[in-house]
């Protein structure tokens, strides 16, 4: 009101002007100078441009009064005024304009939960910023907004800005917490068709439980409660239920204060199905294939992301043929005598595009032929949705970058499509240096340091050494993804073990090189020559026959030969996707053992709901020594422990020594693994899990397949800065005399 009332003001004082330079001159004046008084922080050139009013033109009431609004519109300014004189034949306008003043401190009080730090972290409102009310006020709505996601239901928040100056002032805001409020009760009303409890399955939003601490569900949060209301409308909408309604959440708050019912309300509306489904537009992929792609069934419950998924499904094929900008719109007539729906997926396919440019920014360290041999296009290349797709999973999987951004740019008069590569590099080397406990080795020290991408070419590097109570191990090694800028790596490492077994010692060092060579996208093969020198010592006089006769120096040369198909979605957390391998080493080339290993390696991830995974994996393991020679007890398959079957001590599901009891391990393995992981704090990338695992070794003569091992239990994992960590424990389901009962192990570095 205030603003109009200026306005109003402005506009009668130039035409009052207007009118009396008439009567002198009869005409109305040109402006030859343009004045801005008043401003003290903001640059004259930034109010210039707002104004639409020129000097060397005739003055207009019109634009005057729009360059105070324009000029008010910046929300610097808390008055603005013109003035008008005689100037130089013609009028000088002024606009007289007085700031905003400067916040110069920000403050909270009543905050006890909370410290000063963590609150500032949540606004966006800092000392040298303009006094705005807007802005002011936004603010104190981003911290309700945090006191709410944290519990604090009933939080309120006031700002206060006292005057300190005509152009300072500071800000409080004044917190009133109250107690935590958590979530007692979910109650819907109107379901007949779908279950309360099926309804919260769909939500994020929970009822306070056992676990809550954990995930930090439980309380009430605004924007999350929003989309679990889409989630269910997506639920009826999956069900056939296309004209369901849910009205806003009623919180209901208790006595007490510290606990809170919601309550949902909704109307079902009635079950509609599919009558027919067809297809128009499509031109250049016939009707055959894109019916292969549909699957929305017939005279079944409408479902609307199966619908989704056709769309995606058929825009991916146009994509995949180079057409950039196909559009797959689906027309949905309902009968509602019949309670049937004609769907037709209407295509407008849009015209084919290639690769143009291909520009990359954002890596400072990084060279930028290291990210576009991951490309799998090139300019001039036809474009495709999907080698797009893995371009993003192959640059994400260097784990050199975060985030990793692919964005296409297509220009409809060229029919090309630019490719801008936006980047950010994360941490590459490592320097670690600590301590822990191994439910193997027992109390470790470790340091290690790693660059993952040596001078920005892609290199790794890695120094480790572990000395640990029973062991030491220190390795150097370094690997060349890209040897002589072909798909060739290259791999080399030195290394020295120490361990102490029950019954005897074992002390190595050995040599290794490697070349790999990847084959298509997914397939990959490796070569790898390694020696060694062990030596077997400390031999207890009650150890098994096995272990005696091995006691000595030896030497292995052995080659090594590894193929395999990887098209998981990320290496180190995978989603979708399987690794499926068959290695072989061969030893006796020269040295002192002679023996031959073949290892079948296959997992596989399957997503559920796009969030949740399902991890199935199996191993096949076969050896035998060569030419009348032992195989050695460091070359043997010991199973039990966080690696094969969890829940079981290192090698106890496996042969055993008959005098001692302790593990020697066997000729032959099978371990299966079947794993539920679920996300817990999904911005840490904290996740959960539930497992199975049946497993056992065996040494010739065995029974192949008997008194198979089983276990189960859960864990967690981690992928921190540092690498994933994993801690999970195991429960020895078919436990027999001298087992352990369950086990709780932890390791860090790579996941199952």
């Amino acid at each position: 009101m205030i603003k109009i009332t200026k306005h109003i003001s402005a506009i009668l004082l130039i035409s009052m002007i207007i009118l009396s330079v008439n009567a002198y001159c009869q005409e109305i004046p040109l402006v030859t100078d343009i004045q801005i008084k008043g401003i003290k922080r903001i640059d004259f050139s930034a109010i210039r441009a707002k104004l639409s009013q020129k000097t060397q033109e005739v003055l207009s009431t019109e634009k005057v009064s729009e360059d105070i609004k324009a000029i008010y519109k910046m929300g610097y300014f808390d008055d603005v005024k013109v003035d008008i004189e005689p100037f130089e034949g013609g009028v000088r306008v002024v606009y007289i304009v007085k700031e905003k003043p400067t916040i110069v401190k920000v403050e909270f009080q009543g905050n006890k939960n909370f410290e000063d730090n963590q609150l500032k972290e949540k606004i966006g409102l800092l000392q040298g910023a303009i006094s705005d009310v807007t802005l002011i006020h936004d603010n104190a709505m981003k911290i309700k907004a945090f006191y709410e996601d944290e519990g604090y239901y009933l939080a309120n928040v006031i700002p206060v800005v006292k005057k300190l100056s005509d152009d300072e002032v500071s800000v409080t805001f004044f917190i009133e917490e109250n107690k935590k409020v958590k979530i007692r009760q979910i109650i819907f009303e109107g379901n007949k068709n779908i279950s309360a409890s099926k309804l919260k399955s769909a939500m994020q939003t929970t009822e306070r439980g056992l676990f809550s601490w954990i995930t930090g569900k439980g309380y009430y949060k605004k924007h999350v409660v929003s989309e679990d209301i889409e989630k269910i409308k997506n639920l009826y909408f999956d069900n056939g239920y296309i004209k369901v309604t849910v009205a806003e959440p009623v919180v209901k708050i208790s006595d007490d204060k510290e606990s809170m019912t919601i309550t949902i309300s909704l109307t079902e509306g009635e079950q509609y199905s599919v009558k027919s489904v067809g297809i128009s537009g499509n031109k250049n992929i016939p009707n055959e294939d894109i019916k292969k792609l549909i699957k929305l069934p017939v005279n079944k419950p409408f479902s609307k992301s199966r619908l989704q998924s056709d769309i995606s499904a058929i825009t991916d094929a146009y994509f995949n043929k180079g057409y950039a900008l196909v559009s797959v719109n689906p027309d949905v007539t309902p009968d509602d005598k019949t309670r049937l729906l004609d769907i037709v997926y209407k295509i407008d396919e849009g015209d084919k595009f290639r690769i143009g440019r291909i520009d990359i920014s954002g890596n400072v360290k990084t060279e930028d032929k290291v990210i576009r041999r991951e490309m799998r296009l090139d300019e001039g290349d036809v474009f495709n949705g999907a080698l797009i797709k893995r371009s993003y999973e192959r640059l994400n999987n260097l784990q050199y970058f975060d985030p990793v951004e692919i964005i296409p740019k297509p220009n409809t008069e060229t029919k090309l499509i630019d490719i801008d590569i936006k980047v950010k590099e994360k941490p590459t080397g490592f320097l670690s240096i600590g301590g822990g406990y191994s439910s193997v080795d027992k109390l470790i020290g470790m340091v290690d340091i790693t660059q993952g991408n040596f001078l920005g070419k892609g290199y790794y590097l890695k120094a480790r050494g572990e000395l640990g109570g029973l062991s030491s191990f220190y390795e150097l090694s370094f690997r060349n993804p890209y040897f002589m800028d072909k798909p060739i790596s290259f791999g080399t490492s030195i290394y020295r073990i120490r361990r102490d077994y029950p019954d005897y010692s074992r002390r190595s060092t050995g040599f290794e090189v490697s070349f790999g060579r990847t084959f298509w996208e997914y397939w990959g093969a490796s070569i790898a020559y390694n020696l060694e020198r062990t030596n077997i010592s400390d031999i207890n006089e009650n150890a098994s026959i096995i272990i005696k006769e091995q006691e000595g120096t030896k030497v292995t040369s052995s080659v090594s030969l590894t193929v395999g198909r990887d098209t998981r979605d990320n290496n180190l957390d995978p989603i979708r996707g399987s690794r499926n391998s068959v290695s072989t080493t061969f030893a006796g080339l020269g040295g002192s053992n002679a023996f031959f290993k073949i290892l079948l390696d296959s997992g596989w991830y399957f997503p559920v709901y796009d969030v949740t995974t399902i991890h199935l994996r199996g191993r096949l393991g076969l050896s035998t020594g060569l030419f009348g020679k032992k195989l050695p007890l460091y070359e043997r398959y010991y199973v039990g422990g966080i690696t094969t079957v969890r829940g079981v001590a290192y090698g106890e599901a496996g042969p055993k020594d008959p005098s001692t009891g302790d593990a020697i391990g066997g000729e032959r393995e099978i371990v299966v693994n079947a794993e539920y992981i679920f996300p817990i704090v999904t911005e840490y990338k904290f996740k959960g899990l539930v497992f199975f695992d049946a497993g056992r070794a065996y040494d010739r003569g065995d029974g192949w397949g008997k008194n198979i091992k089983l276990t189960s239990g859960f864990g967690i994992r981690w992928i921190s800065p540092m690498g994933p960590l994993r801690v999970e424990w195991g429960y020895n389901l078919n436990k027999k005399q001298g087992e352990s009962t369950s086990k709780l192990e932890f390791t860090f570095g790579t996941f199952f």
